[in-house]
């Protein structure tokens, strides 16, 4: 069998259509290297709703003409905030969902919208800021100490404001921590509305604090002043899942080749393929389809061998 790997820089300035071009020229190479190769699946499109933490890093770009040139199936990525992404497959405009909101994941599954739910990777949130660190967030002992220091001090914090995963964490932690912010009455608090890499741009202009995926900052471009702050909370764990897209609901998608590429994803080949992808050789994502995924422990961002409180494999099913 033969296989091949594109790798391909993100740039987080260039537009959709462009980003477009360059995956499709490359599965096309990808498709002719490998045309003997390929089994019966050859020239199917599955379309993926996918949260945009996921895209911004680049992982898609490294995994998904690795795909192809095995499977013959091209995935296209619709890259939202998760909450956009079910929304769209509820609307049967996908075949197939990962996003890192568990709680909107489980309900997605429970309405009979996704067949299944299987934990897929992990990695962590952590808290972004100007390198003078004026809410002194740095040497808070918890998130919660972290976020409370934030608002204490009024600082300027760059939320997404999407009802995305991260955006779901990000008011997780706010309540946590004794108040939940809101852009109507806290001149401090400011809503982008915007995806992860765009948010991103928003807080180092505005020299604001944020909370991003460690992935997506790891492959921004446009770090200027801004540095990781605080990191390393069991509580800023980052979970993502895989879901199918039922075909009770949604009658005309492509379920058989959304199932083999899930399947694939989850194996021991999908899972090696994202243990594998590295941003200035760091790991991104750890892959924690068969076992359950460690906790974060300490204070550096390290991620430790110790299981976290949740289950995972195959979380719900639902015919």
């Amino acid at each position: 069998m033969v296989s091949c790997v594109c790798h391909h820089l993100v740039r987080f300035g260039h537009d959709a259509r462009q980003r477009r071009h360059i995956r499709t020229t490359g599965l096309a190479a990808l498709l002719a290297a490998c045309l003997f190769a390929v089994p019966a699946q050859a020239g199917t499109l599955v379309i993926l709703q996918s949260t945009t933490s996921t895209d911004n890093s680049g992982l898609y770009d490294y995994l998904l003409p690795h795909y192809a040139a095995i499977s013959g199936t091209e995935v296209k990525v619709v890259a939202v905030g998760t909450g956009q992404a079910l929304e769209n497959a509820r609307n049967c405009d996908g075949d197939i969902v990962i996003a890192h909101a568990r709680d909107l994941e489980l309900d997605f599954v429970s309405a009979g919208y996704g067949t299944e739910r299987h934990d897929l990777m992990y990695n962590d949130f952590v808290i972004l800021g100007p390198q003078q660190d004026p809410a002194g967030i740095a040497a808070a002992r918890t998130v919660g100490e972290a976020m409370q220091a934030i608002r204490a001090g009024s600082a300027k914090f760059a939320s997404r404001g999407d009802n995305s995963g991260t955006n779901r964490a990000e008011r997780r932690l706010w309540t946590a921590s004794g108040h939940t912010p809101d852009a109507g009455d806290s001149i401090w608090y400011l809503e982008t509305g915007m995806g992860m890499g765009a948010t991103l741009n928003f807080a180092v202009q505005a020299e604001a604090y944020t909370i991003s995926d460690r992935a997506t900052w790891l492959a921004f471009g446009n770090k200027a002043g801004h540095d990781i702050l605080f990191e390393g909370d069991p509580n800023l764990f980052n979970q993502y899942g895989v879901i199918p897209v039922s075909p009770t609901r949604c009658p005309m998608i492509k379920h058989r080749a959304a199932l083999d590429f899930r399947d694939w994803l989850v194996s021991p080949d999908g899972q090696t393929a994202i243990a594998a992808f590295q941003k200035h050789g760091s790991q991104l994502f750890f892959p924690n389809a068969a076992e359950a995924g460690p906790a974060l422990v300490g204070h550096q961002g390290d991620i430790a061998d110790r299981q976290p409180d949740t289950p995972s494999g195959m979380t719900i099913s639902v015919n």
